[in-house]
């Protein structure tokens, strides 16, 4: 199935065999501090940059009811944000995991895309629409 919405995201977690706990670590775009010109002109476009994690959660799927509801959430928070990546952790033999037990991969998430490595994870913008980088 090709995700074209987060809430499809949803979908598919729910259709696990084990019950997932989600991972999220929402991302704001920074020029990074030494930028060419060129950058800075490709940033002021809309274009390049770096994403820092502003903050992150881990939560049960069905404490996710869809992407509105997790925006509003977001949006409480008064942190702004441009890309949100997320994550699945199966549960084991029809257990999810706990927020503890996912607090370690979390970490992991936050660290692996301060390093840029992001390829393992999805990514979604502020419409709940999946972002393909290049």
């Amino acid at each position: 199935m090709e995700l074209t919405h987060f809430d499809d995201f949803l979908l598919v977690a729910a259709q696990q065999a084990e019950p997932q706990r989600l991972l999220f670590v929402f991302t704001t775009a920074e020029l990074p501090g030494e930028h060419t010109p060129d950058e800075a002109q490709r940033y002021s476009r809309g274009q390049g940059g770096t994403l820092s994690p502003v903050m992150y959660v881990d939560k049960a799927q069905e404490e996710v009811a869809n992407f509105a509801a997790l925006l509003d959430e977001s949006r409480a928070t008064g942190r702004d944000w441009h890309v949100m990546f997320v994550a699945a952790l199966d549960g084991q033999n029809g257990i999810p995991l706990t927020s503890e037990q996912a607090q370690q991969a979390l970490e992991l998430m936050v660290k692996n895309i301060e390093n840029g490595q992001i390829q393992r994870f999805l990514a979604f913008d502020k419409q709940g629409l999946p972002v393909r980088f290049v």
